[in-house]
């Protein structure tokens, strides 16, 4: 029998709202200095009453770190729903971004989170978030993502952990990592998709204006130098033929060749102003062309 437990979140007529089934209880860690916008979006994704979704939907709660007032990113300060405990309980539980990379996270936290998972809760971080389950050691052997800038900076910390830098996000089953910021939200969408469904997740994608899925990596919106005006000049028309001809196959030596460089000297360039190699960034087009035909 599945196990229930009772958590009192109170509305305000100061009403008990529900009793939570604990597979669907989705707790977010809160601490001093949240980083907003992660927060938002975890409280975007699951804590919205969503009544057309069903009894079955989720039930969001917010466990702090820090005891009392919390102070978040804008000047916001709020209360939290109860302490770590809290994590006890969740099926869920989203770290949305820490402190700084380098500021430590309590023993506390790590050991709650650890008993998480150990007793089978799936564990999510949303960009700097990556740091708690690093320190906890959820990600030890595991492949992980976090925000282009801070890529490098887990590598050291955490050389056990194979660092993935170029993609949106990670899904290892029980623990999952998302890349900066907005990324976050590509990771909440899989995770309902997993849960209930590509309808569903396409239902909440249009309630938040935002596409269900988006194709490519993280690598697209890292700074990068502008490509001079000679590589634009000889990039930017054999894109051009490229889509008016996505059916067709293309080889690096012939796309080489029209552009007149080197194989290596295309691929550099090639990835230098569009962010992605030119297979995947085939793939994007043609599935992008596909939809527009549906």
């Amino acid at each position: 029998m599945e196990s229930t437990f009772t958590l009192a979140l109170l509305d305000i007529n100061g009403l008990v709202e529900s009793i939570f089934a604990v597979s669907n209880i989705v707790v977010a860690l809160a601490y001093d200095g949240l980083c907003t916008f992660e927060f938002g979006v975890a409280v975007e994704m699951f804590g919205l009453p969503r009544p057309e979704m069903g009894e079955d939907w989720y039930r969001f709660a917010v466990a702090s770190v820090d005891p009392g007032e919390l102070r978040a990113t804008g000047g916001v300060r709020f209360v939290a729903d109860g302490g770590i405990e809290l994590l006890a309980e969740a099926g869920t539980i989203i770290v949305p971004g820490w402190r700084g990379a380098d500021q430590p996270v309590p023993e506390a936290v790590c050991q709650a989170l650890r008993d998480a998972h150990d007793r089978g809760a799936r564990v999510l971080s949303i960009c700097s978030g990556v740091f708690v389950l690093a320190a906890a050691g959820l990600l030890s052997g595991r492949r992980a993502t976090t925000h282009w800038r801070y890529t490098d900076k887990l590598g050291a910390f955490y050389p056990d952990i194979e660092v993935v830098p170029d993609v949106l996000y990670v899904d290892s089953g029980q623990v999952l990592t998302s890349a900066g910021s907005a990324a976050g939200i590509d990771l909440c969408l899989h995770l309902i998709r997993r849960d209930f469904g590509s309808e569903a997740a396409n239902r909440v994608a249009r309630r938040l204006v935002v596409p269900p899925h988006r194709d490519g990596g993280q690598a697209q919106f890292i700074e990068r130098a502008v490509p001079d005006v000679h590589e634009s000049a000889r990039l930017g028309p054999l894109l051009d033929r490229m889509r008016e001809r996505l059916g067709e196959d293309f080889s690096i030596a012939v796309l080489a060749k029209a552009a007149g460089m080197s194989e290596r000297t295309f691929l550099r360039r090639f990835e230098a102003a569009t962010g992605t190699t030119p297979a995947r960034w085939l793939l994007t087009e043609r599935l992008s062309r596909a939809r527009q035909l549906l």
